[in-house]
């Protein structure tokens, strides 16, 4: 059986993953799902020196922590520089790394600048204004294809700022993240800000897997989602 670490994107926190992590369960397999500093659960932690880095060491340091071994990580939108990271830092300890309509960064890569120009100078003016200068305020979960009521009252009330360190840090990477095989999930029921970043995935020869629903997979496809992180887990 392997270990599931779930790792969410910007505003979120560990509890995006709670309608997919019973069904990983249930399939007999252990799951984490940490909140990274600064957000969520986590957002009294929130400062401006909080950035990529913080996120990959909170993820790496659980790992160790838990001395976790097989390591499926699965890092959704902003998280895939996370997942990145981590898998350049403890290669030994994964199995296999996911990109959930994530970000594929290369050494040198700022989240920021793997953004459409129209999303980041949108992110940019929102830091500067309402975010204070330090803070990327919650994006419209309209934008980001949520359209049930249902859903729209449950992530709403639990988004957080999420701190923009995060996106202007860039990766260093040594290139022992190429150790561990590597999938990708396209959701294309949005405006597929990352479907770039499944075509990159693509030509790396990595397997990639479409599922017609928003970004936010995790709450609005969460069955659909589970079962093919379990297939992924296994090919």
């Amino acid at each position: 059986m392997s270990t599931f670490v779930l790792v969410h994107g910007a505003w979120h926190g560990g509890w995006a993953w709670q309608r997919v992590a019973p069904t990983l369960r249930a399939a007999g397999h252990e799951v984490h799902a940490p909140t990274l500093t600064g957000v969520g659960d986590r957002a009294h932690l929130a400062s401006p020196a909080v950035g990529m880095w913080t996120h990959i060491e909170d993820v790496a340091a659980l790992i160790e922590a838990y001395d976790l071994d097989d390591v499926v990580l699965v890092g959704h939108s902003y998280a895939g520089q996370v997942v990145t990271g981590v898998a350049d830092r403890v290669p030994h300890r994964l199995a296999r790394r996911v990109y959930l309509d994530a970000f594929v960064g290369r050494d040198g890569d700022a989240a920021i600048d793997l953004l459409p120009e129209t999303v980041a100078g949108h992110y940019r003016e929102s830091v500067a204004g309402p975010g204070f200068g330090w803070l990327i305020p919650v994006r419209s979960l309209t934008v980001l294809g949520v359209t049930d009521q249902a859903d729209l009252d449950w992530l709403a009330p639990r988004l957080t700022p999420h701190p923009w360190l995060s996106y202007t840090e860039s990766l260093r990477l040594t290139g022992a993240c190429e150790q561990v095989p590597a999938a990708y999930v396209e959701c294309t029921d949005w405006m597929r800000v990352f479907q770039p970043h499944a075509e990159r995935a693509a030509s790396l020869g990595w397997p990639v897997h479409h599922i017609s629903t928003g970004h936010e997979a995790m709450v609005t496809a969460p069955k659909e989602l589970a079962e093919l992180l379990l297939i992924i887990a296994t090919t």
